[in-house]
């Protein structure tokens, strides 16, 4: 068994300004269906996560990585995640009237976080399909593909390891976490060969959700890759997998027997806000790690866990009631 690293930082890191990596992606064009109702006609990804959407979080991580050219993969009636990433004229006004300067900063952030553009997939195709139509933004370069279902805490630097390692060894890089074996069929896994570097493996071979005791390892495949464009040649011989769709993790598998593909193994903070239970966690979490909300929220946790112990979790709920 290979021993991750903490932190998964295999080596210094490389200025950003010196990467050759400049664009993110960000595929946004699912459905969001284990949230219905909520998402019938709210876009999954702007669900908030305390006092920001989700995916708002994502490009925050693409850009404190210096990533400053962000294409969102959208599809129908998501023409609110465009909205939020652009300038509310209006809005801006009123709170500049009112010497709001707090809340003005708080509207004005998304749209000053990197250039970001959009193109919508015109048909549930996948995640390998959802990658192609960036081709031509992409163009020749190398590029981050970031799904925002998977966030990774704020104080993590999982994207800046993975692209200090695109710098060093070309190729592409994929994020991996150990998970129980159990689960590993519910995720992409890769079979590894260890590397000098702790932290840092070699990928040999990827299979998509392998069936109950056919997973190569506990390695899954988290939401965070560094593509070579080679990807996009592959993606367009590669036929629809599982679930009829073309599948990013199988063209992975070609890389990885043709060329070289590194996982930088994390051990860090990661949130599934795909899963109802896990959003709710996540909310958990990050509130309770904010300066202005933590402490009395954190307070207030406490005696509602301690309420659940003595069976009285409810009191405060037939309070409000009455």
């Amino acid at each position: 068994m290979i021993t991750p690293h903490p932190t998964a930082t295999p080596a210094p890191s490389t200025p950003a300004r010196a990467r050759t990596v400049r664009k993110a992606v960000v595929p946004a064009a699912g459905l969001g269906t284990r949230f219905l109702p909520a998402t019938k006609a709210t876009p999954k990804e702007m669900l908030p996560v305390v006092d920001k959407p989700a995916i708002q979080y994502v490009v925050e991580e693409a850009a404190a990585a210096g990533l400053d050219d962000v294409l969102m993969v959208t599809g129908r009636h998501k023409r609110a995640i465009e909205d939020h990433f652009d300038n509310a004229f209006e809005l801006e006004q009123t709170l500049a009237a009112k010497g709001d300067a707090t809340r003005l900063d708080a509207v004005r952030d998304p749209a000053r976080l990197a250039a970001i553009h959009h193109i919508r997939q015109g048909e549930p195709l996948g995640l390998g399909h959802a990658v192609l139509c960036a081709r031509r933004h992409v163009g020749g370069e190398p590029f981050a593909v970031l799904l925002g279902d998977d966030l990774i805490d704020p104080r993590e630097t999982l994207l800046s390891t993975m692209l200090d390692v695109r710098e060093r060894y070309a190729g592409t890089v994929v994020a991996l976490m150990e998970v129980p074996r159990e689960q590993i069929h519910l995720y992409g896994c890769a079979a590894v060969e260890p590397t000098a570097e702790e932290g840092l493996v070699r990928v040999t071979g990827l299979v998509e959700k392998p069936s109950p005791g056919t997973a190569p390892s506990a390695y899954a495949v988290i939401g965070r890759y560094v593509l070579d464009p080679a990807v996009f040649g592959v993606l367009d011989r590669t036929p629809p997998g599982r679930g009829g769709e073309i599948q990013l993790t199988d063209a992975l598998q070609t890389l990885a027997t043709t060329g070289t593909v590194h996982g930088v193994v994390f051990d860090g903070l990661r949130y599934d806000t795909g899963d109802k239970a896990d959003y709710l966690r996540t909310v958990v979490r990050l509130a309770c790690a904010r300066d202005d909300l933590g402490p009395e929220f954190t307070a207030w946790l406490k005696g509602f866990v301690a309420e659940l112990g003595n069976g009285e979790g409810t009191r405060e709920g037939r309070r409000l009631a009455a």
